[in-house]
């Protein structure tokens, strides 16, 4: 429970965590945030990393100079569609052994399910959908992988999702994140994104259970 708690305030100031981190790290920063974003789409182990409001906060913080705007929309967007790859060929050479496995130490079977039915519903187009879903978009491409689905087509979705992505949260920082309306409420603007973030995802998982009572 203190972890979470912990988690939660970092989530919800993440402008002053970052504002820390860039006095601390300097130009590496851009190396913090790139290993944050790859993990968090790469490593499906790790689904709980900040997204969303990590992207906004970073792009807020450029906006005052801090850091580059153009440098973290490219090196960002990297990140996404080398860890979205990274996670589909994960899939696609351990994960039919592994969804097949009650019991997997670091993987959350639940997620996984539901991440296997979003992509049988939704097909190729659930990597672009998935992307703007926490969660969801860190499972997608290692379902995509399991399903062997066509590596030059996966890569299109994911260069498509991934750019659209960074582009939306770190632009949107960068141009609304420091309006005094949204400055002086910052921790409940983080608060929104990641209740709207996941909104879509709680909806669906509520109609699944509907569907299967």
């Amino acid at each position: 429970m203190e972890l979470l708690g912990s988690l939660i305030q970092i989530f919800l100031h993440l402008d002053k965590h970052l504002d820390l981190i860039i006095r601390a790290c300097g130009v590496w920063t851009y190396a913090v945030l790139f290993l944050i974003i790859f993990c968090e789409t790469g490593l499906v182990v790790t689904p709980i990393l900040p997204g969303d409001s990590l992207l906004f906060a970073a792009g807020t913080i450029a906006a005052v100079g801090s850091l580059d705007v153009t440098w973290l929309f490219v090196l960002l967007s990297v990140a996404a569609v080398a860890g979205n790859t990274v996670n589909y060929f994960i899939g696609y050479f351990v994960g039919p052994r592994v969804f097949h496995r009650d019991n997997v130490r670091f993987l959350n079977r639940a997620y996984l399910e539901r991440a296997h039915h979003f992509y049988e519903k939704y097909g190729g187009q659930a990597i672009i959908i998935a992307r703007f879903l926490p969660i969801i978009r860190t499972f997608a491409p290692f379902v995509a992988g399991i399903g062997s689905m066509n590596s030059l087509k996966f890569l299109l979705y994911t260069v498509t999702a991934g750019i659209a992505w960074i582009g939306m949260f770190v632009f949107g920082g960068y141009y609304f994140g420091n309006l005094p309306a949204i400055r002086q409420n910052f921790s409940f603007v983080i608060l929104a994104i990641i209740i709207i973030s996941f909104l879509p995802g709680f909806i669906q998982f509520i109609r699944h259970r509907r569907h299967s009572l």
